[in-house]
């Protein structure tokens, strides 16, 4: 009898408290996922590319489940307080009819273990499943679907969600149900009152309000201006402001609600009770509210900036090139030894370990600086341009030009025969160069395509410049594109040649490297990806470093931009998941709270007459106010809460892309903002059950 009471009111439990039921169930996965990040099949192939970033990773994962245990313990005791105090009176019957105290503190105990195991049978094996299901989703997204996925179970990932969960859950219901077994059954089967509290001056709330969005308004300038990202003081200086800021916001909305209850309509139903009830709501819990909203608006800002971060970085690169060599000492060369033979130092290598049978078509590409003079300082001049540019619409992409382009007085130098083979490889038409005339080459991370317009608009002037004294014509488009696979090797600005003038300047004193591309077939490969790992693991063979033969591959460079990608995505995400968790569930378990505890008002409004859809729609509006006002006041936040995400965390050339990932940002926001309104559906639910029950007739005791 005792075990089928237990099994009985923890089935009745979930179904009553289905929010709350939910929301450990998307803990346990939140919980299973981040734990299991080392099995992700994007993981494992950045392990071999990227090891030390992807183990720094991995020791921020147990700092995060901790933090987040941390936040879901105060989570689960409020929310399991609440489901106690809506039991009292069947506590106090049970001890009425006979059962003991000691008794009574089992059944809890035994409630809760049997509804947490039954959240877990449910939980893990949906976690599982996303995981796979997100392992699968993030390869093929940064296009690695054609990496062989294994199914995985990630075993200390169930264990270390299991503990953590009942380390949570348990001794929060422990202290919990001590409590209730403990009181006399007089307070158990007496009804809760709502204590009511007490009225400001008018003063005080506008005063409140405007100290508030003041408040508000500082910490997003200095956000978005980047001077929170200056130290650790103004960083706390920005975070205690915009904190402080929501509070007194919510604090002084009551006299909002007021203007909204004397300026409306009052001859619509209930009008005025859900309006005081807002109103008392909110005063009663502006701090809650304000601490729900702020969770929010991380939550919209982490999914946001990083999944924003994230859809940028991994987008598909258009670079042909598939490795890169160099020579990186003087190994059977001597000091000054000339660069073609490098060259075939390369091939030869390559050659011998017939590692050339791989790629179609092997491209040197000669790089260099200005050697016929011993200045570094305004070697290269190019008053035309920069005068061109002042007389321009003023803009900020302008100024960016102007700034980046005040510092180009000692370009790099490309050699045009070598950079024509490039395009020839990339099925583009070659350029064509007179002695006296260069074209501009600046590297895709180094520019964006509006600052490329601008100073196309210029080069169709054909300026006049000159470098180390000599005239020289710039002409053509600027050239952008990658010259190299390893993009760390970028460049703001460059001079393309013609090969007299660039060994002249060069003095033949060049760096020199040898791009590959794989064979078509290769390419077209659907284990294109194996055929990089086999390519590299072969030159990992040959001990590259005693013969001093650098190499740098695609795949490695897409090794570090996946990494970003991911990381950006994954915790941003976990953690966009757990405040939307624990926000939702406080400000769903509040409203319910409130209105069982106010549930006499309605028994009134029943006796008086009103109808049961009549008061659905009441509670509706309310539930509609009361989880509305923290959404909208973080949906507001949130668009200068990304904006400054991105000015404190992007590097300069990633900002160049910032247009394209605020874009990318605000669907996520959306996105999220729908979920809200989903969860208040669900609350919506439970209130509607709530009141039916209010709706059958009652003997008075």
């Amino acid at each position: 009898m005792f075990y089928e009471l237990i099994l009985k009111n923890s089935k009745r439990s979930r179904k009553e408290n289905g929010l709350f039921f939910s929301s450990l169930i998307i803990s346990i996965v939140a919980f299973y996922i981040i734990l299991s990040i080392s099995n992700q099949d994007v993981m494992i192939f950045l392990k071999k590319m990227e090891s030390d970033a992807v183990d720094k990773l991995f020791m921020l994962v147990p700092v995060f489940y901790v933090m987040t245990l941390g936040i879901l313990f105060f989570l689960i005791y409020f929310a399991c307080k609440y489901q106690l105090e809506r039991r009292r009176h069947e506590f106090g019957i049970y001890l009425m009819l006979g059962m003991k105290r000691s008794r009574l503190f089992t059944l809890l105990l035994a409630e809760d273990l049997a509804g947490s195991i039954f959240a877990l049978l449910i939980g893990l094996p949906v976690a599982v499943l996303l995981s796979e299901i997100i392992s699968l989703v993030t390869a093929k997204t940064v296009g690695m679907g054609i990496i062989g996925h294994r199914f995985s179970v990630s075993l200390s990932g169930v264990i270390f969600t299991v503990a953590g969960f009942l380390l949570i859950k348990l001794p929060a219901f422990l202290i919990l149900s001590a409590k209730i077994s403990r009181q006399e059954i007089g307070a158990l089967l007496a009804d809760s009152t709502q204590n009511s509290n007490k009225s400001l001056s008018v003063a005080v709330y506008i005063l409140a309000a405007s100290a508030g969005l003041i408040l508000l308004a500082a910490a997003y300038i200095l956000a978005i201006g980047g001077l929170a990202w200056k130290n650790d003081k103004m960083m706390f200086f920005t975070m205690l402001s915009g904190l402080t800021g929501t509070i007194l916001l919510f604090y002084g909305m009551r006299i909002f609600i007021e203007m909204l209850i004397k300026t409306g309509k009052s001859n619509k139903k209930l009008r005025i009770f859900n309006f005081r009830q807002i109103q008392e709501n909110v005063v009663r819990q502006s701090a809650s509210m304000a601490i729900s909203s702020i969770l929010i608006l991380a939550a919209l800002c982490c999914f946001g900036a990083g999944i924003g971060i994230a859809g940028k970085n991994t987008a598909v690169r258009t670079n042909n090139l598939d490795y890169t060599f160099c020579v990186s000492g003087n190994v059977l060369l001597d000091k000054k030894s000339d660069a073609n033979e490098k060259l075939k130092y390369m091939d030869k290598i390559l050659e011998e370990n017939n590692l050339d049978e791989y790629f179609s078509a092997l491209l040197p590409l000669r790089t260099g600086h200005i050697r016929t003079t011993d200045e570094f300082e305004n070697v290269f001049i190019m008053d035309s341009v920069m005068t061109a540019l002042e007389k321009m619409p003023q803009s900020t992409d302008r100024d960016v030009l102007l700034n980046n382009l005040s510092y180009a007085d000692y370009p790099y130098l490309i050699s045009l025969s070598d950079y024509n083979g490039l395009l020839e490889a990339a099925g583009k038409p070659a350029i064509t160069l007179h002695a006296d005339e260069a074209a501009v080459f600046r590297s895709t991370e180094a520019a964006d395509s509006v600052r490329n317009e601008i100073l196309n608009e210029i080069l169709l002037t054909h300026p006049r410049t000159q470098l180390d004294g000599s005239t020289l014509y710039l002409t053509g488009e600027v050239q952008t594109g990658e010259i190299v696979t390893d993009m760390a090797i970028t460049f703001d600005f460059a001079l393309i040649l013609p090969d007299e003038q660039f060994m002249y300047y060069t003095q033949g004193e060049y760096d020199i490297y040898l791009n590959a591309v794989l064979n078509e077939d290769l390419r077209n490969s659907k284990a294109l990806m194996n055929v990089y790992m086999d390519i590299n693991s072969k030159l990992d063979a040959l001990n590259l470093k005693e013969m001093s033969l650098e190499y740098e591959s695609y795949l490695q460079n897409m090794g570090r931009q996946l990494f970003y990608s991911v990381a950006a995505s994954f915790i941003t995400s976990y953690l966009a998941v757990i405040f939307l968790v624990v926000a939702n569930t406080v400000m769903g378990v509040q409203f319910l709270m409130n209105q069982r505890k106010t549930g006499r008002r309605y028994k009134t409004l029943v006796h008086l007459g009103a109808e049961y859809e009549t008061l659905c729609r009441s509670a509706r509006k309310q539930i509609n106010w009361f989880i509305g006002l923290p959404v909208a006041v973080a949906a507001a936040g949130s668009i200068f809460g990304v904006k400054a995400l991105f000015s404190g965390i992007l590097t300069m050339s990633a900002k160049a892309n910032q247009g394209e990932m605020l874009i990318i940002s605000a669907a996520m926001i959306l996105f999220l903002i729908v979920v809200e309104y989903i969860y208040m559906t669900v609350i919506k639910r439970s209130s509607d059950k709530y009141l039916l029950t209010l709706m059958e007739p009652q003997r008075e005791e």
